[in-house]
């Protein structure tokens, strides 16, 4: 049986942007999680867990205002600019071409956005960690 947890508003996941919010997996690692804003048959929304396929530590969403950049439909790698397609999160460009990000399933009824993934538990919004100044790390060059 899946377990609905409430993670957000509707209202909550930007436009152009995303949501945080920090996970379980069943092996007890946390693992960090965006929802984006998807026009496709999937939903209104998409979720996806955090890094880039190209670099696995390089997180799209550094826990900045509005969350992970996005162009045109994708979510931006912020170091290599790779693009990954919102609603089906294949990336056909850059350095992480041919890869896909990794889904996590989430519903959306009533305005509310709940997390359905039976191998993940929620635990809280925003990031796995903060840096002192509230800034997440990044080994980003890029700015947006």
């Amino acid at each position: 049986m899946t377990v609905r947890t409430r993670v957000a508003e509707l209202d909550d996941v930007p436009e152009v942007g995303s949501y945080l919010f920090t996970v379980r997996e069943r092996n007890g690692g946390e693992e960090e999680v965006i929802v984006v804003r998807c026009d496709g048959e999937e939903g209104p929304v998409r979720a996806w867990k955090n890094f880039c396929q190209h670099e696995t530590d390089q997180r799209l969403d550094r826990g900045i205002a509005n969350g992970a950049v996005m162009r045109d439909g994708g979510v931006v790698c912020p170091k290599h600019g790779s693009v990954f397609d919102a609603c089906s999160g294949h990336c056909d460009n850059g350095k992480a071409a041919g890869s896909t990000l990794v889904a996590v399933d989430v519903e959306v009824e009533d305005g509310m956005v709940y997390l359905t993934d039976d191998d993940l538990t929620y635990r809280h919004d925003g990031g796995i960690e903060d840096d002192d100044d509230g800034m997440p790390g990044s080994s980003s060059h890029l700015t947006f």
